[in-house]
């Protein structure tokens, strides 16, 4: 089945706007059912003149638990280059700011933030597709850990989830990884990198809507077009980042060819008052010996 490529920005937004999807794709990665996601309280941001390689979307969901039912807010972000991580320390500032996010009607009680990031570039701490980072609560003294849930560290700090996309090839030892298996870039087809062949019948058969959501994409002219545009900005950023760093670097050598040759300046400056000291030294012992 040949699926649109959902590493690009439009594609990606295209299938999260689908409720059901969305709810299919977050769930599999939390570890955690959820059973209502809150559209209402999504933003998207995709700005290609400021933000060009990040991309994130803000939820609400209801998730079902054992003691019942919990509402977090869920941050997911995805980003194409390391230079990203300041973008993604803002926009996480924004969600603990922003008076909106909460889980009860007066506004009293925060809601536990839930972070998922789609990186399309290593991170040099595993080669596992997916990373879960947990807070945990332990004694200083004696190391001893402790599990019971607790309000006030669940609203001021996060969990987070990490798919690292370069990873994702032939690996398909779980559900949730047969499933990003529709983000493994060495799928894509050798005419066109907008394009994956998938292999549906190799997915878990509740997760099959995801690939007709994106046979959908693939399937309609306005998203293939802003696909090509997507690679212009990227290539047009890349080689603006390019230029900038190679004209940051020659001002850097060109400024410590300054400072040597300042200090060269200096150090002949210091020889030749030295000379001039000596030889004012000289003359006066010149001048003691006609004196006599």
């Amino acid at each position: 089945m040949y699926i649109a490529n959902p590493i690009y920005d439009v594609v990606f937004k295209y299938m999260m706007e689908d409720n059901k999807v969305a709810k299919l794709l977050l769930s599999a990665i939390i570890g955690e059912k959820i059973e209502q996601l809150d559209f209402s309280f999504q933003s998207y941001t995709a700005d290609y003149t400021s933000d060009l390689t990040v991309m994130h979307f803000d939820f609400a969901a209801k998730i079902a638990t054992p003691e019942g039912y919990k509402t977090v807010a869920i941050e997911l972000q995805k980003a194409k280059l390391p230079s990203d991580i300041m973008r993604f320390r803002r926009y996480l500032g924004q969600q603990y700011q922003n008076q909106e996010n909460t889980s009860d009607e007066a506004q009293q009680k925060a809601r536990q933030i839930y972070c998922i990031y789609f990186m399309n570039y290593e991170l040099d701490i595993s080669d596992s597709p997916v990373l879960e980072v947990n807070h945990y609560v332990k004694d200083v003294v004696t190391g001893e850990q402790f599990s019971t849930r607790n309000e006030f560290i669940e609203s001021t700090q996060h969990r987070s989830w990490i798919v690292q996309i370069k990873h994702l090839k032939n690996r398909r030892r779980t559900d949730l990884e047969r499933l990003l298996a529709l983000f493994d870039q060495s799928n894509r087809t050798a005419e066109d990198k907008h394009v994956l062949n998938i292999k549906e019948s190799e997915l878990p058969e509740q997760y099959r809507v995801l690939c007709r959501r994106l046979q959908q994409a693939n399937a309609t002219p306005e998203i293939r077009r802003k696909m090509f545009l997507e690679d212009t900005y990227i290539r047009d950023y890349t080689e603006a980042v390019r230029i900038a760093a190679e004209a940051k670097k020659e001002a850097e050598e060109a400024k410590k060819e300054a400072e040597e040759a300042k200090k060269e300046v200096v150090e002949k400056d210091n020889a030749l008052q030295e000379q001039h000291t000596i030889i004012e030294q000289l003359k006066k012992q010149l001048e003691a010996l006609e004196n006599k």
